[in-house]
């Protein structure tokens, strides 16, 4: 455990960076493998255990590249000479199982080398995300040079007893993250990793199968071995920030920004609060000294629970209030727990990442007193660099992108997930606006291209994608299809690789064909299957009737929704077009047909002439801005219409009302309606957000009682700052033109900058007396234009300076 983690001084923020020599999307060279997935013998297949692997070879010259191809299962981390050189393999299925190419020769030494690997499963705790066949570990050299340190029965192993799962007990049900870890220090082998450790009483390792890479012929059933097709994970090491609480003694001044010793008395219990600032998810580490026998707790919170006297029932206590604020609250969270062995130099980090504002000390020593050396974080997630930039002096708009982007990150790990704590499962509904937030703010679409081709593998034999994917545990939100079908146009309209999305049609037709297997001889949907969420309006609501029953919108007594079937007639318009222009004319021309019956079965069944807006039901008895903001958007209204609608969806509240999540597409109606200068003005939920201390976005709009504190599907003004209030927008599929139309409202000085597939659009808007200088540049070979006060200005590639 020593040996877990070494860091490389790299320019951060306010940490260090460790850097992984590994390659994404390397071709392995041979057509099919020579090494074999291989295993500690006598494990149960697919229950708890953490197996430990090594080998030693000999380097007479230290190589200018020595790559590698390593997968295992659950999960591995990888290491040559103590040193951790990569860890995976990235989420994924049986059928398409990842494996990264790592290059070792940086970390080689002439002579003696020792290759190493922890391989963890995680049992029937193991995370939903988390798919397993069986414990396994391979390794492939690129070439025969490297071959030597395949897997095979040169490799010793052991199984470590000193770990065991610790299951997480929340105030919330719906968990699927992952146990904590329960490390008896006194059964794990020390120093393991090094060159003189003696092995010999290690067994050789087992051969569970050839290692098969995909389409090639097997009789074997498994792992499907595909190169991983993103980056190697960051690595950063994060101090942190401050100590909040604690009790039973007395702390180092600068602990915890700064490492500073201290000791726990014997026969003691200490209790030490501490606090990172902002939400991060990270590798904690502890190192400490002697206490044999002593107790060690880490906890870990997103932050502390109010407690409520009056409510005996703790599980139900689930009021957060301001983050900031720890007097009066109890902390509960996920949590490892360590037993000292009594030596010097003790660590411990746990296998998998955790995610915490908050992190909660527990030592209990026995009869020796116990050394803290340090404590510190390793920051983990996939690495996405911010090149966008608002220009603005609104500090309010800079600290939204801020935490805006803060969230995303945290969302994005080796998929998009829906939140780190709770579920760390990528979400479909979730998933769309984190890739456009990705396409926005960053212009890397590797995790996205990765997101909608696993969802495309998810797909069930009725034809829909499955909720989330890749998971152990199946769901089905048939909605979360149609909004897959909304992401794969946002690529072909953002990104320029139309034979992607070709390779992707197929799916959406067979989601399409899934509903219109429960369309009515009017179009209307009646009664389709499984959980149809849209949004958590109103909250949790889990009453049937009118209400928005688990997030699903209210259906009539004949089993109609208004809300169901609008987001089918949107997934049908948006087929159309990829069908016309990358598919079947055919297909296009269905598509056609049954939206143009959709549309006038909704105006005949849902519009209330009375109130000039959508019902929910055909009884037209309940209302929400869902509908209204989705017959908006799928032009079931025009003109006046929907400027009057836009209207009321800010200001009737007899409609239900969009939480976080479904905000993104309420505003969207908004500007489509002609209201876009003001919106800036509609991000309350978000300003209330930064009002409770938040440094992420949370679940759901009411932040006091939300169960999850980061949710990016709440990070959509990272793209509409840049989108509506700067105005950059695609014109074109693949974004080969662009359209300028700035809302600016009351702002008279603004500029910014987005990536774009082919280099950076920058726009600056300044106003000087009565008129305006807009500075413009777009990439090469990019025309577009710019729509200012009902005129159009046409743009070209390079700089453009108007004066209006």
């Amino acid at each position: 455990m020593k040996y877990r983690f070494i860091l490389l001084f790299l320019l951060s923020f306010d940490s260090y960076s460790l850097s992984f020599a590994q390659t994404a999307g390397q071709p392995v060279s041979p057509k099919s493998w020579h090494a074999s997935w291989i295993k500690v013998p006598g494990e149960t297949v697919n229950g708890y255990e953490i197996c430990l692997f090594r080998k030693s070879f000999n380097v007479a010259n230290k190589p200018a590249a020595y790559l590698v191809h390593v997968s295992g299962d659950n999960r591995y981390e990888l290491f040559v000479n103590g040193k951790l050189v990569s860890a995976g393999p990235a989420r994924c299925d049986f059928y398409y199982w990842n494996y990264e190419t790592v290059d070792l020769a940086p970390y080689l030494i002439t002579g003696k080398n020792i290759v190493s690997a922890i391989v963890f499963n995680e049992g029937a705790l193991r995370p939903a995300a988390q798919m397993s066949y069986r414990t396994g570990f391979i390794i492939q050299g690129n070439t025969p040079a490297e071959e030597e340190i395949n897997t095979g029965q040169s490799w010793k192993c052991y199984r470590d007893s000193a770990y065991s799962p610790l299951p997480v007990e929340l105030i919330y049900s719906y968990y699927a993250s992952g146990p904590g870890e329960m490390v008896d220090m006194k059964l794990h082998p020390q120093q393991w990793q090094q060159a003189d450790f003696d092995d010999t009483q290690w067994q050789p390792a087992s051969k569970i199968s050839d290692g098969t890479p995909k389409g090639q012929f097997t009789f074997i059933e498994g792992w499907m071995l595909v190169p991983s097709p993103i980056p190697a994970r960051e690595m950063v090491m994060q101090r942190l920030k401050a100590m909040r609480r604690a009790d039973g003694l007395t702390l180092p001044s600068g602990f915890p920004a700064e490492k500073g010793p201290f000791t726990i008395p014997a026969h003691t219990k200490a209790t030490i609060l501490l606090d990172q600032t902002y939400l991060t998810n990270a590798y904690p580490t502890i190192l400490f000294s002697k206490g044999k026998d002593a107790g060690i707790s880490m906890s870990y919170a997103e932050g502390l629970y109010i407690i409520e006297p009056n409510n005996t029932n703790w599980r139900t206590q689930g009021k957060k209030g301001n983050r900031n604020e720890i007097d009066g609250k109890r902390f509960v969270g996920r949590k490892d727990s360590i037993t000292s062995e009594g030596s010097k130099g003790q660590q411990f980090t746990p296998l998998n990442w955790r995610t915490y504002r908050y992190l909660q000390l527990i030592v209990q020593t026995k009869d020796e007193p116990l050394t803290i050396d340090d404590l510190y974080g390793t920051a983990t997630g996939y690495p996405f660099q911010y090149n966008a930039r608002l220009e603005t002096d609104n500090n309010e708009l800079n600290k939204i992108l801020e935490i805006g982007w803060h969230t995303a990150r945290l969302c994005s790990w080796e998929t998009y997930m829906d939140c780190p704590y709770y579920e760390q499962l990528q979400y479909v509904g979730d998933t769309r606006i984190q890739a456009l937030v990705s396409y926005y703010d960053s212009g890397d679409d590797r995790l996205a291209r990765n997101a909608i081709t696993l969802l495309d593998h998810s797909r069930i034999a009725e034809g829909i994608t499955q909720s989330r994917y890749p998971t152990a545990v199946m769901q089905q939100i048939p909605t979360f299809s149609l909004w897959w079908i909304a992401m794969l146009h946002d690529y072909y309209i953002y990104r320029n690789d139309n034979g992607f999305v070709r390779d992707k049609l197929q799916g959406m037709r067979d989601i399409l064909a899934f509903f219109n297997r429960y369309q009515q001889a009017d179009g209307s949907l009646k009664n389709a299957p499984y959980w149809e969420f849209t949004d958590w309006a109103n909250g949790k609501v889990w009453k049937a009737g009118k209400n928005w029953y688990a997030g699903v919108a209210p259906a009539g007594a004949n089993g109609n929704s208004s809300v169901l079937d609008m987001q089918l007639l949107w997934a049908y318009q948006l087929a159309a077009e990829l069908e016309n222009q990358l598919g079947s004319k055919e297909s296009a021309l269905k598509y056609e047909h049954r939206a143009l019956q959709l549309k006038q079965t909704i105006r005949n069944k849902y519009w209330v002439a009375s109130k000039s807006i959508f019902a929910d039901r055909p009884e037209k008895d309940v209302f929400s801005q869902h509908a209204n903001a989705l017959a908006i958007l799928t032009g079931l209204t025009a003109g006046t219409e929907s400027i009057t609608l836009g209207h009321k969806l800010l200001t009737d509240t007899s409609m239900v009302q969009a939480s976080i999540y479904f905000k993104y597409y309420v505003h969207q109606a908004m500007i489509k309606a002609g209201m876009g200068n003001d919106y800036i003005n509609w991000l309350g939920i978000w300003r209330d957000n930064i009002k409770m201390g938040m440094t992420t976005w949370a679940e759901m709009s009411d932040v006091s009682v939300s169960r999850s504190d980061c949710h990016a599907w709440g990070s959509s003004p990272n793209i509409e700052l840049y989108r509506t209030v700067l105005g950059i927008e695609s014109d074109s599929p693949g974004f080969k033109k662009v359209k300028i139309e700035p809302h600016l409202g009351a702002i008279t000085q603004i500029g910014g900058q987005i990536p774009h597939p082919k280099g950076n659009i920058n726009v600056r808007y300044e106003q000087q007396g009565t008129k305006w200088k807009v500075n413009i540049t777009l990439p090469e070979q990019t025309p577009g234009r710019l729509l200012w006060k009902g005129k159009e200005y046409a743009l070209k590639a390079g700089q453009n300076t108007l004066t209006l």
